[in-house]
């Protein structure tokens, strides 16, 4: 059985993070990408490379592609890309809203010679507004988006970036290719083409849902008020830790999660608990033999003082988890139906029982790197399924399967080696 996107060609000009793991996942569906690269490769190649060109970052987010450099300045390159297009689907460009036209590779150059194409550009900010030219990456989203201040990790009196992931890249990859799927769906129905625009801003504004949320009846007013107050405190020069203060203050009154939707230490690793409604929370206080006063017929959390009961009651909790193991607890909380899992890293999950039992870690060749373990496709269909089918393209290493099949003749490919055009 194909892949859902087989038969679909895709031109990808794209560094990092956001525009390759788009390809990735189209490439996963079953389409054929070309990844245009400079002629030294794209910057993430070098980001701690163990061979020249090769680098754990690029491997990780562009398998099942198709490698050829161009120097697109120059007009033998721009040729290229234009022939090409001819058996082209989808174009992704992943950079400054500037950028595309300096190189001929802009929605509108690119449309006029083929009005059904699938243009995806994704920015960091759009192309309006202030910021429309500012280069961004994921840190910068997290900053201007209110991604790390409510993160509310602050070391040296600074917040600190979510640093386990580049959330606002790998999410804006997923929305670069559902964008595309959906566009794909639509030139089917209608048989027009279309410019795809995704920002760094806008997903990492989109995943923060309720925390951007605005009920007028209920926030306006406190809202404002913090609002208000945050001018004041930038104006008099208050450090960061003073503002994400009044942050918490002006949030929910009293939360239920210190205890109830967190990490604890048990006798030999650490499990995670999250009960995220009152029936789990009842649950959870059930399997300790513990007891609330918020759940209590006559308790008010505006007389009472909630933090120094939901303080006690996680004191109490992490005392007892000390007293088992993390399987223990595992299997105790199974039997009750509380939501509990043991904190791993990611170099165990290659081999973790789970994780191979719903086929998620795929092994592959590579031309330069040798054997590759690496996370495969994030989700199943039973009639056109997904595979991961190669891995990442050393660099250049289709320049002449690519360029021939454009007709090329060998001395024409080398005389654009020759001067620099390809390599």
């Amino acid at each position: 059985m194909r892949g859902p996107l087989a038969d679909i060609k895709v031109l990808e000009f794209s560094e990092y993070i956001a525009g390759p793991f788009a390809g990735m996942q189209l490439g996963d569906m079953g389409a054929d990408i070309i990844k245009i690269e400079p002629p030294g490769g794209e910057p993430w190649r070098h980001a701690s490379s163990f061979i020249p060109d090769e680098s754990r970052n690029f491997i990780s987010l562009n398998r099942g592609k198709r490698s050829i450099p161009l120097d697109l300045s120059r007009p033998e390159a721009q040729e290229i890309v234009y022939r090409l297009l001819d058996d082209v689907d989808v174009v992704i460009v992943n950079a400054r809203p500037d950028v595309g036209a300096k190189l001929g590779i802009d929605y509108e150059t690119l449309s006029a010679r083929k009005p059904d194409l699938i243009y995806c550009d994704n920015t960091a900010f759009g192309r309006n507004g202030p910021d429309r030219h500012r280069p961004g990456y994921d840190l910068i989203a997290q900053a201007v988006t209110g991604l790390m201040a409510s993160e509310a990790k602050v070391k040296d009196g600074l917040p600190q970036r979510i640093q386990s992931t580049a959330l606002a890249d790998f999410a804006t990859g997923l929305v670069m290719a559902w964008g595309i799927c959906a566009a794909l769906y639509h030139r089917e129905r209608t048989g027009r083409g279309q410019m795809v625009q995704t920002t760094l801003l806008a997903t990492a504004l989109g995943f923060q849902t309720s925390t951007v949320t605005q009920v007028e009846a209920v926030d306006k007013e406190p809202r404002q008020g913090f609002l208000d107050t945050l001018d004041r405190l930038r104006e008099s020069g208050a450090p960061f830790d003073q503002m994400l203060a009044e942050y918490k203050r002006q949030r929910s009154p009293w939360r239920m999660d210190d205890t109830f939707y967190r990490t604890y230490q048990a006798s030999d690793g650490v499990i995670a608990v999250a009960c995220l409604s009152d029936r789990l929370r009842l649950r959870f206080l059930e399997v300790l033999g513990l007891k609330d006063r918020r759940f209590d017929s006559d308790f008010d959390p505006e007389t009472e003082d909630v933090e120094a009961l939901s303080a006690d009651l996680s004191e109490r909790a992490r005392k007892l988890f000390l007293g088992r193991t993390v399987d223990d607890w595992l299997e105790t909380f199974d039997r009750a139906g509380v939501p509990a899992g043991p904190i791993k890293f990611p170099d165990e999950l290659l081999t973790d029982e789970q994780v191979l039992a719903n086929d998620l870690v795929v092994e592959l060749e590579h031309a330069v790197a040798g054997p590759v373990k690496m996370a495969g496709p994030m989700l199943k269909m039973s009639d056109s399924p997904l595979s991961a089918t190669k891995a990442s393209p050393a660099l250049g290493e289709h320049t002449m399967e690519i360029l021939g099949r454009l007709d090329y003749s060998e001395d024409d490919i080398q005389q654009l080696i020759d001067d620099g055009v390809t390599r």
